[in-house]
């Protein structure tokens, strides 16, 4: 953790279940998670807000909200710690661990907790801060912040359904909460072009192709014949009958 604090406030640590030793565990339903931290962690939430090193087991509450509702437990479940409000966060590459980042601090002041993925889930939990926390963290790391106006030191953990959710970048102004989460990528469908059609072939109807014109070419010529025959016979007999 040390070896990053001089690369500027603005860093965000993120961290692959190197913070949780030896191992971090994960159940579907509740997307139960055991974080062994190997230094202080600072939270948001109504409850303790600095979580000293320890092994700790995270779980997110059914919400009858849109809101997502974190709680962190002691080792033994025994004991809600904390009750942190959170809100998705999209990230474009699930991995098959658990994922905690974290919002570096100046040097000797504990990681504030940013965010939780769980394995094989493109969907986190982006964690909101109390207001006047949230500016001062966005000062140390020049970033915006999920923030909500919500005292939470005087407040309890159903409120947190209802609480009203922003984000204040380092000046202390509140922005839209797209400038600390992203949503997943629209789904661009492309648009399919209908087939041609194929008009279908010209029916030109005809008639059957007669026979040879030759046979009635005889018969002109065999009817000009007899013709003339009998034309001559009429002449020959026309001039007898003169004489």
């Amino acid at each position: 953790m040390k070896l990053l604090q001089g690369l500027g406030s603005g860093l965000c640590l993120t961290v692959l279940c190197l913070l949780a030793a030896p191992k971090a565990t994960a159940d579907e339903w509740d997307h139960k998670t055991v974080l062994t931290f190997s230094g202080p962690v600072e939270v948001p939430g109504v409850g303790q807000h600095i979580l000293p090193a320890g092994t700790y087991v995270f779980k997110l509450v059914e919400s009858s909200s849109d809101r997502h509702i974190v709680q962190i437990f002691n080792q033994d479940q025994t004991q809600v710690l904390t009750t942190i409000l959170a809100i998705p966060n999209y990230r474009l590459k699930a991995t098959d661990k658990t994922v905690i980042t974290f919002r570096e601090r100046p040097a000797g002041e504990p990681e504030a907790l940013k965010a939780w993925f769980y394995p094989s889930h493109e969907w986190g939990e982006e964690f909101v801060y109390e207001r006047s926390r949230a500016i001062q963290i966005a000062k140390d790391t020049n970033e915006a912040v999920l923030s909500t106006p919500v005292v939470m030191a005087s407040s309890t953990a159903e409120a947190l359904n209802t609480a009203q959710v922003e984000a204040v970048n380092p000046n202390g102004d509140t922005v839209e909460t797209a400038a600390v989460v992203d949503a997943a990528p629209a789904v661009v469908v492309a648009a399919t072009q209908a087939p041609a059609v194929t008009p279908a072939p010209e029916l030109v109807a005809s008639l059957p192709k007669t026979a040879s014109y030759l046979p009635l070419v005889g018969l002109l010529g065999m009817l000009s014949l007899f013709g003339g025959l009998a034309f001559l016979g009429a002449f020959v007999g026309f001039r007898k009958w003169g004489a």
